[in-house]
């Protein structure tokens, strides 16, 4: 609450016959000049000043703000909400959990760990597409959902009742930012405060970096890690620099033919080209108001793929529409339009506001267009697909010996019907060959395979082997998923059919697009070519895509195929979608089902058939593209306010299986030593009310040499458990069977697990292995252990676990953009948990960054132009920090020294190596962070 009101700010507005408290932005001098995002930040000043850590100098400094400067004024934003998803969500309720236990043991009243800001969680993390392309594929994807996650849930279900102020989606309703947009999201927020109403911006900072689709209903919200966010639900305001705010104006109009997704996918390359990570994008000008909500939201999830913080459109008549349509009250809508008019957050067409930057796009030039295959801003002209596939796919496959066919039962080779088949062409010749498991590998050649129903065809490089709708980027979007049914439809029309090797799944991102699929009966239509309904919730996109079919998965591992899939998501990192697929693909849900008709990625869709028609002519993707005008009418005549009202009426109950969860109602949790899901977290062991000053590093090993763009899925545990890892093996010590063992995702609230699984991707290149390895790159979870005679190559866990048994801490080296991706917190908690002490980069993302330091990990970068190997390093190093010490005195140093010695595993003559490394500690309360041994040890401290 406001104590401190020094701009005499605080006003009424009368709404109907409601008042409501407001803090008027006009009273600050400056505040006309302001983007439309930093006017909510102003406001959000205004109404949290206190004089301590929001001050007047803060406000000023805001009113004051230089566009063209670069962000060094700190201030303190208060979200008006947190909103988690499960996987993320479940971390943050362990915490919460565990710290009301350690408040006990501090002193402190446990009842104080209770979320002050409004929470909500939706599960849509943990359902898998085990099953597929049967009508009862929803009914037995849920069954096992419960099976698999039953103590989760019976954990959240505790927490639910437990804390206030916490909501509980169930699981089966949507997906978090579907349902964020569609019902959870005010726009302009009431609430009472000391017996006051009082409206304010709606804001909020989510645990999924794709917080920002909010950002298309004007909510200033952004991705954060869980770390961050249980501290904003106990009432931690969120440390920020004023940041720069790049201005997207928006021109013309959408072409026929052209869909959202190129829209986003063209956004999301611009802006990456540009370089707009720790920024803020804002869109305005006359093209905003031809921007429909649903494009919006799909331009606002995609900011974490082009590196913003957030990216947002200001309220106008299009925002009031979209809350009419999906069932908000009149009063709702007349609050949000009379305030956004008041505070000046109303869009203007035609005042073009001060911004630090300026980029430009003419919606009529977009075009269709794909991205991969390992990045969502590597843009593709769908024109060029084909010819870009077919260079990309030569870094993929195993060199090719001959254009032979191999019949993986015999081993026989026999010649291709023309040299060089199509990737995927179905064959003509139906000699019965079936796939065994057992056969070895060769190279990389096109094999037969026969189906347990006995159809054969050739599967190639390239083939596409999966092709899934999902995502909230795409599926909240009624014109791409109309699109998409449309096509079907006539697809279904020409009798086209899928390809057999092609695993096809929909996963809606609420019930609404349900309803509307059944109205007009494309449901149907997407059925026909094997689109049925696999989950309300986030799949592929997470790697909770489900097996591949089993003769293609079979054929795949034992001939190294490199095949692709193709999803209306936004993330195809490496290894993330599936790992039997090399090459991940982001398409508009319409071009997913095409890619489904087409069955491989060495397809021009110009030039290329998909099929013949009843008729035997040849059907080209042109022939059953939907027009603009059908997609629209169709749109109107199938999605209704009342189908919101109804799906959302009863979003918090959940079904017969949530209600009749066993939960406990205990205050404090009680937890279960046997549990492989939920484990009390260590964060907190041996904690004092006294800070322990922080050290310098001293005779740290390497645990890593890495590259440009690890992301945080390389870091952070995801997807399946595979045997023979540490995460299996934990599991398998502790009574658990191989098929339950689920995915690190569900099992996000065991700690055991997750540092095990902490830089476990198949996909992460240590380059630190390399020497052992006669100078080959090695995929996947290895290191060296220097505590080892010679230094042998192992798994990353246990050479850490040595290490800390040695009592020697760890660094690790890294390229440009550390960290990019998800905002997973379990990035930072499993490097703290392995014992890294320090990483140093090229350069960090936003998010990973401030997660380590909440997690007690200091980020540091080379020297500008500077990185591990131009240095000479290269991880065989003994290491020493100095010059951290200095935040015991209240003093965050700008550098420090790194001293990097060589060991007994190092080259003959290897010098030692020294220099200056920046200290990304960028604000006072990240020092604060830093000092306590993290955000959660800080929150802890001031609340006892």
């Amino acid at each position: 609450m406001s104590k401190v009101n020094s701009f005499k700010s605080k006003d009424t507005l009368t709404v109907g016959s409601t008042d409501y408290e407001i803090f008027r932005i006009d009273t600050v001098p400056g505040h006309e000049k302001l983007p439309f995002s930093l006017k909510v930040l102003l406001e959000n000043l205004l109404r949290t000043e206190d004089g301590a850590n929001v001050t007047k100098a803060q406000i000023e400094a805001l009113g004051a703000w230089v566009p063209d400067a670069d962000p060094d004024t700190e201030i303190q934003f208060t979200p008006a909400r947190v909103i988690m998803q499960d996987f993320t969500g479940v971390p943050c309720i362990v915490d919460l959990a565990t710290m009301r236990e350690a408040v006990t043991a501090l002193g402190g009243d446990p009842d104080k760990i209770n979320p002050l800001s409004p929470a909500e969680m939706v599960i849509d993390h943990s359902v898998i597409a085990d099953l597929f392309g049967t009508e009862n594929a929803l009914e037995r994807n849920v069954e096992i959902e419960y099976q698999r996650n039953g103590e989760r849930y019976q954990f959240l279900r505790w927490g639910q009742t437990a804390f206030q102020d916490f909501k509980v989606v169930p699981p089966g309703t949507g997906i978090v930012h579907q349902v964020n947009i569609e019902h959870l999201a005010k726009v302009v927020y009431d609430r009472v405060v000391d017996g006051v109403l009082r409206a304010y911006p709606d804001t909020c900072v989510g645990t999924d970096s794709h917080t920002t689709m909010v950002n298309g209903l004007g909510v200033l919200g952004w991705g954060v890690g869980g770390i961050e966010a249980e501290a904003a639900m106990l009432g931690q305001p969120v440390s920020m620099l004023i940041p720069r705010v790049v201005g997207f104006k928006l021109t013309g109009d959408i072409p026929a033919g052209v869909t959202a997704t190129d829209v986003v996918l063209t956004i999301t390359d611009l802006l990456r080209k540009h370089g707009v990570v720790g920024k803020f994008v804002e869109f305005y000008g006359k093209g905003v108001a031809s921007v429909p909500l649903a494009n919006r939201a799909t331009i606002g999830n995609m900011s974490p793929e082009f590196g913003s913080t957030a990216a947002i459109f200001p309220i106008d008549d299009v925002t009031l529409d979209y809350l009419r349509l999906t069932g908000r009250d009149e009063q709702t809508v007349a609050l949000v339009e009379a305030y956004a008019k008041l505070q000046k957050l109303w869009h203007d067409p035609e005042h073009e506001p001060v911004f630090s930057e300026y980029l430009e796009l003419d919606l009529s030039t977009v075009v269709p267009s794909i991205a991969g295959p390992k990045r969502p801003q590597d843009r593709i002209l769908l024109a060029d697909s084909k010819a870009q596939f077919e260079k990309d796919i030569l870094s993929y496959m195993t060199p090719t010996v001959s254009h032979d066919i191999v019949d993986l039962e015999s081993q026989h080779s026999f010649p291709a019907s023309d040299p060089g088949p199509v990737p995927g062409e179905e064959a003509e010749d139906t000699r019965e060959v079936h796939i065994s498991s057992g056969a070895p590998a060769a190279a990389s050649r096109p094999v037969k395979v026969t189906t347990p129903e006995g159809t054969s065809y050739i599967l190639d490089n390239g083939a596409v082997t999966l092709a899934a709708i999902t995502s909230c980027t795409n599926t909240s979007n009624p014109s791409v998923m109309i699109a998409a049914g449309l096509l079907a439809r006539n697809a279904v029309d020409k009798g086209l059919k899928r390809k057999p090797w092609v695993k096809t799944t929909l996963a809606p991102g609420s019930k609404v697009v349900t309803d509307y699929y059944e109205k007009s009966g494309l449901d149907a239509a997407l059925e026909s070519i094997g689109f049925y309904t696999v989950g309300y919730g986030c799949t592929v996109c997470i790697g909770n895509s489900g097996p591949l079919i089993d003769e293609v998965s079979a054929a795949v591992n034992s001939h190294d195929l490199a095949v692709t899939a193709v999803l209306s998501g936004n993330r195809n990192f490496e290894g993330r979608i599936s790992p039997d697929v090399k090459m991940n693909y982001l398409a508009s849900p319409p071009l997913v089902v095409a890619y489904a008709l087409a069955g491989s990625m060495h397809f021009d869709f110009e030039t290329d058939p998909l099929g013949k028609d009843h008729d035997g002519n040849d059907v080209f993707l042109k022939d059953i593209w939907p027009s603009p005008d059908e997609v629209q009418q169709t749109i109107d005549s199938s999605i209704s306010r009342e189908q919101f009202i109804k799906q959302y009426a009863t979003v918090f109950d959940g079904d017969e299986r949530w209600n009749s969860l066993p939960t406990p109602n205990d205050p404090i949790f009680q937890w279960d030593p046997n549990s492989t899901y939920v484990r009390k977290a260590p964060y907190f062991e041996g904690m004092t009310m006294e800070l322990t000053p922080v050290a310098d590093i001293h005779g740290a090993r390497v645990m890593a040499t890495l590259g440009d763009s690890v992301t945080t899925d390389h870091i952070s545990p995801a997807g399946n458990i595979k045997p023979g890892t540490p995460a299996a093996d934990y599991l398998t010590a502790h009574g658990v069977d191989r098929v339950d063992f689920n995915s690190y995702g569900s099992r996000r609230g065991n700690h055991e697990v997750m540092i095990r699984g902490t830089f476990a991707n198949i996909r992460l290149k240590n380059l630190l292995v390399s020497a052992v390895n006669d100078g080959a790159v090695v995929e996947g979870s290895y290191t060296r252990d220097f505590t080892q005679p010679g230094g042998p190559q192992t798994f990353i866990y246990d050479a850490c676990m040595n290490y800390q048994a040695a009592g020697t801490p760890l660094v690790i080296f890294g390229g440009k953009e550390y960290g990019s991706g998800s905002s997973r917190d379990w990035a930072a908690k499993g490097t703290s948990l392995l014992g890294v002490k320090a990483v140093i980069t090229e350069s960090f993302e936003r998010i990973h960054r401030s997660n380590l330091i909440g997690m007690g990990v200091v980020p540091l970068q080379f020297p500008a132009g500077q990185s591990w190997s131009s240095l000479g390093l290269d991880g065989t190093e003994i290491v020493s920090i100095e010059g951290l010490e200095q935040l015991n005195e209240g003093v965050t140093p700008k550098t420090v020294k790194v001293t990097a010695a060589p060991s007994e595993f190092s080259a003959p003559g290897k010098q030692t190596i020294e220099f200056d490394a920046v200290v990304r500690i960028d604000t006072p309360g990240e020092a604060d962070y830093y000092r306590n041994g993290g955000i959660l040890q800080y929150v802890l401290r001031s609340l006892v």
